[in-house]
C-alpha cells in the first residue's frame, strides 16, 4: 500500500497592511492554529493593479508589520512585493516562492485573503494558476456582506472553484495545491480605513492597532490630515 504524503503547510498572508492592525493579527493567529501553519508570512502589496496605491511606502508598512509581530516565532514579513518596482501580482509572487520551496516537496502553500478579493479572482492577472500553486483559504472582512459559497459566486470563478472547496483543515495536508477553505475566524469590527480616518480626524487609534506600530505612525507622522 502505498504511503500517503501529508504536506506541511505555510502560511501566506497578503495585503496593503496600511497599517497592520489587531483584525489583521487575530485572523493570522488564529489560522495558525485552525490550519496548523508551520508558518506564516505577511506579504504587503507593493503597487496592487486593483487596489488604490497605499498611503504609505513599502518600507514603511513593512517596518510596521516587524513591529507588529516582534516576539512571535511563528510569523515573519516577506518584502519581495514592495522591493518589486512596478505593480505587484501575487501570482508571480507565489510562484517564486514555490520555487524557493522546490526543495522541500513536502511543504504546501496556504494564499490567506478575504471575501471581498476572493470574489473579484476573475480580475487578478493569470488568476486561474493560483490553483496551480497554492490552496486558498478564505477569510470574512468586518462589515462585508457574508458570501453564502458557492452560489454567490460569479460563474466564472464558481466553475472553476467546483470541486476544490473543503470544510476540513486538515484536508488541506493531503494535497500539495488547489483546494479552497473558508476559515471560521474572529470578525474585530477594525479596517485600515478606519484607523486612517481616526488619525485623520485628529482622535485616538489606541487599543485598534500595537502600541509599538501606533509609535511609529506617530513618529513620522503618517495619516495625519488625510497623509
Amino acid at each position: 500500500m502505498a504511503e500517503i504524503t501529508r504536506y506541511s503547510l505555510t502560511g501566506i498572508y497578503g495585503g496593503t497592511f496600511d497599517p497592520i492592525h489587531y483584525g489583521h493579527l487575530r485572523i493570522a493567529e488564529e489560522l495558525a492554529d485552525i490550519v496548523e501553519l508551520n508558518h506564516l508570512f505577511f506579504l504587503p502589496a507593493g503597487r496592487p493593479r486593483l487596489r488604490t496605491p497605499p498611503f504609505v511606502a513599502g518600507e514603511h508598512r513593512v517596518a510596521m508589520l516587524q513591529e507588529a509581530i516582534r516576539g512571535n516565532t511563528r510569523f515573519s514579513v516577506d518584502d519581495r512585493e514592495v522591493r518589486r518596482p512596478g505593480e505587484t501580482y501575487s501570482v508571480e509572487s507565489l510562484r517564486e516562492i514555490r520555487q524557493e520551496y522546490e526543495a522541500s516537496e513536502s511543504v504546501a502553500l496556504c494564499f490567506i485573503t478575504g471575501t471581498d478579493a476572493f470574489i473579484k479572482l476573475p480580475y487578478w492577472h493569470r488568476w486561474r494558476e493560483l490553483f496551480e500553486l497554492c490552496h486558498l483559504i478564505i477569510v470574512n472582512r468586518p462589515g462585508s456582506v457574508p458570501i453564502r459559497y458557492p452560489s454567490d459566486l460569479p460563474d466564472e470563478l464558481r466553475g472553476v472553484c467546483q470541486d476544490r472547496w473543503t470544510t476540513m483543515a486538515d484536508e488541506l495536508k493531503n494535497s500539495p495545491v488547489g483546494l479552497i477553505f473558508t476559515a471560521p475566524t474572529t470578525l474585530l469590527d477594525i479596517s485600515s480605513t478606519s484607523i486612517r480616518n481616526i488619525i485623520a480626524s485628529g482622535k485616538s487609534a489606541r487599543y485598534l492597532l500595537p502600541e509599538s506600530v501606533l509609535n511609529y505612525i506617530d513618529k513620522y507622522g503618517f495619516y495625519a490630515g488625510g497623509k
